[in-house]
């Protein structure tokens, strides 16, 4: 019998905290045929890392305990997250912990990695990171890896889609400073050398009014 899944609903945010999307990631040892396992957390409006566990195994139970983590005892009006569609995503008692914060829960598609793609496109940086080992020794090992890139993710990595300022920028209210002073040099380079621009105008650098996943097609 086959099952039929509809697209996910489309989910906006117009600020940090509001929507986290997130996915498992296999990470291989030096054993082969074995994997630990990254649980990761990504903001979808300011893209950076608001959580994260590396696990040998992918269960509910580290999921849960990740997102009490996360959410538990912060002032996060979260009101959405986006997950994969696999166990640890939709376990009885993250679901039941995430209902009584009164989160909209979500699920991709199966097979269906475009339903996802702003985890899918952080496993990508992660995986061809220049530091990335071919294979991790032990937990530990992984781990310190991790939380070494997610460091580096957050505070260092000049993120294209947010106008290549960090996460961390974003996050805290940077970015709108950073944006004035690159607008501003670059309105004074066009009055200087205006050969170089022509008709065109400077490009004005901007915070997202907002950032959709899974957008409504109209």
């Amino acid at each position: 019998m086959r099952h039929r899944y509809g697209k996910p609903p489309e989910l906006k945010a117009t600020g940090s905290d509001q929507v986290y999307t997130w996915d498992i990631t296999y990470m291989s040892r030096t054993i082969k045929g074995f994997f630990y396992y990254a649980y990761v957390v990504k903001d979808l409006y300011d893209r950076s890392i608001v959580g994260w566990a590396v696990h040998e195994e992918e269960s509910e139970k580290h999921s849960k305990v990740m997102f009490e983590n996360i959410l538990k005892g912060r002032r996060v009006q979260l009101k959405a997250l986006h997950a994969d569609n696999g166990h640890p995503m939709k376990g009885i008692s993250l679901m039941a912990f995430l209902q009584s914060l009164n989160i909209e829960v979500s699920h991709s598609r199966p097979r269906t990695s475009n339903d996802n793609p702003y985890i899918e496109s952080l496993f990508r940086t992660l995986k061809y990171h220049v530091t990335y080992p071919d294979a991790f020794e032990t937990l530990e090992d992984a781990r310190e890896w991790m939380g070494s890139f997610v460091h580096w993710y957050n505070t260092v990595h000049l993120h294209s889609s947010i106008g290549y300022v960090t996460p961390h920028q974003m996050r805290h209210g940077h970015a709108p400073a950073i944006f004035e002073q690159r607008n501003s040099t670059l309105q004074q380079a066009r009055k200087v050398h205006p050969e170089r621009w022509g008709a065109r105008p400077a490009r004005a650098w901007r915070i997202p009014q907002e950032v959709l996943l899974n957008p409504d097609e109209k």
